[in-house]
């Protein structure tokens, strides 16, 4: 490690996992833990040694699974020249003479519930605990952009727990989320469960029972009558947790009564989406030893490297806005914890993950070579990266244009949708085609330059109008700081190019008109 050091390639992290984990002692960790960071406030160096434990705990806990399927296998080899002789001197024994335990495969490789071995349910009738824990999470009329916390992420993991209730052999889906019982937003926020797909919808060829489907279970924890920003959800978290453990448990139990099986029915996979939601998935899925994926959405640590290039931030300030190294700490352990890690494109992969600690591309595709070949990887463990691009939902297009792009003379005709109007009452000279811009207030939406660039070119200005759908907003005084800047930014450059009755920004949109705001951008091509 020394020599490592001079050399300048020296990594804790990885040294941890080969030299410390094959023999750590807790006491041992606290105190060197509790020297190095001496200078450290007590909240950082609590919260650092807690998520450094949880490392060590998820390290020798895939170690122990290492070592008892290698242990399993030996006994197997070594009792089978035994096990073929008995087979043997059974055949002329009657079916009845047999032991009762001679068709029972828990006897021969043991009991999952009882070892380190993950608990999975029966093939065809899955149950699947989806996480996600910030925003305005409901079935129907998302509120999407009414903040920064509703946005794409919400949508995604409402139509994921959708498309996964109607898989086959699916036999429920729970997204987990907050009970929000503010004053200001809707009551059905506050209702302890919601059904997206019914028992009804489901596959008619599968035995179904009344729980079985897909739905919002919500889970009061932080303050009742208050909601919470995801930058203010972490000293909550343990608390869903405990809340969360006793909902799957309680599900599990009946689900196994409903099915007939006599025994609770675990959950296949703990699914979290984003950091917060991925230590929570951590956490349940150990405490019920079961699988856990984790899709991180946006990455802390890209989003600290994009804040501290644009340089109007230090890194103190970045961290006391968006808790940025909380965040990064929890998605190291949201990697040590997962099976799988779902993401969106392989630059995601290449160039975002392999920032961690937890990952690195070169090392992770040698571990899984050594894996196949069933070499030792001495206790080093990095999660299976996915790549699953983001999809569109095409269920609710509406074809009005043949394939020439004309409009269909046979169509009823029909009113324009109110939000064209909406849009068109800003444009001096509305014939003009549109440029769309569908984004939140957000600086890494880079929603400012792209207005500077409508700007800046003349030409462009005379050809185009420019159309920005920036969410949803009563006035830009109530809007969180970070938006209002955006906001703000965007009108000031406006004024600043003399953009009045070129740029349209209208305050309200339904999320069922973000359609019609697309067919007015084809219609004015």
């Amino acid at each position: 490690s020394l020599l490592l050091r001079e050399r300048g390639h020296f990594s804790p992290a990885r040294y941890f996992v080969e030299e410390v984990i094959t023999g750590y002692d807790e006491t041992d960790l606290y105190k060197t833990w509790s020297r190095a960071n001496a200078m450290r406030s007590p909240q950082e160096r609590n919260t650092r040694l807690e998520n450094m434990t949880w490392r060590i705990w998820n390290l020798a806990r895939k170690k122990k699974e290492v070592e008892d399927a290698k242990r399993l296998k030996r006994r197997l080899e070594t009792e089978k020249p035994r096990t073929d002789a008995t087979a043997e001197m059974s055949e002329d024994l009657f079916e009845g003479e047999k032991g009762e335990d001679a068709g029972d495969a828990s006897v021969a490789y043991g009991d999952s519930s009882a070892g380190n071995t993950p608990r999975i349910s029966a093939v065809d009738k899955l149950y699947i605990v989806l996480i996600s824990l910030h925003g305005l999470v409901r079935g129907e009329n998302l509120e999407l952009g009414r903040d920064s916390d509703t946005s794409g992420q919400v949508k995604y993991v409402v139509e994921l727990a959708k498309a996964l209730s109607s898989c086959p052999g699916v036999y429920r889906v729970d997204l987990l989320t907050r009970q929000i019982l503010a004053p200001n937003y809707d009551r059905g926020y506050g209702e302890p469960s919601e059904t997206l797909v019914p028992t009804s919808f489901k596959n008619l060829k599968q035995e179904r029972g009344e729980n079985s489907g897909a739905y919002i279970t919500r889970i009061p924890f932080g303050p009742k009558d208050k909601y919470l920003a995801k930058e203010h959800l972490w000293p909550y978290v343990q608390e869903f947790v405990d809340g969360a453990l006793s909902h799957i448990v309680h599900m599990s139990k009946i689900i196994g009564e409903e099915i007939g099986c006599g025994h609770p029915m675990w959950p296949a996979v703990i699914h979290g989406h984003y950091a917060s939601a991925g230590v929570a998935a951590a956490l349940i899925s150990g405490a019920l030893n079961v699988h856990m994926v984790f899709t991180g959405h946006f990455l802390g640590k890209d989003k600290l490297e994009g804040l501290l290039k644009q340089g109007r931030q230090t890194r103190e300030e970045i961290n006391m806005t968006y808790k940025i190294m909380r965040r990064i700490e929890a998605e190291e352990l949201s990697l040590d914890a997962s099976e799988i890690v779902i993401a969106s494109t392989r630059q995601e992969i290449e160039e975002q993950w392999n920032l961690y600690d937890g990952f690195e591309v070169m090392l992770a595709r040698k571990l899984r070579a050594r894996v196949k070949r069933g070499a030792n990887c001495y206790g080093r463990y990095m999660p299976r990266m996915v790549i699953i691009p983001p999809g569109v939902e095409f269920g609710h297009m509406i074809h009005e244009f043949d394939m020439e792009g004309e409009e269909d003379s046979h169509s009823p005709a029909s009113e324009d949708p109110p939000i064209w109007s909406e849009i068109m009452r800003f444009f001096t000279n509305p014939r003009k085609p549109l440029i769309l811009a569908v984004a939140r207030p957000y600086p890494e939406k880079n929603i400012t330059t792209l207005v500077k660039a409508f700007g800046e070119c003349r030409p462009l200005r005379e050809l185009a109008n420019l159309t920005l759908i920036m969410g949803n907003r009563e006035a830009i005084s109530k809007m969180s700081n970070m938006s209002a800047a955006v906001l703000t930014s965007v009108l000031t450059l406006i004024d600043e190019y003399d953009l009045y009755g070129q740029v349209a920004y209208p305050k309200h949109h339904k999320h069922s008109e973000v359609l019609d705001i697309y067919r007015l951008a084809a219609r004015t091509k």
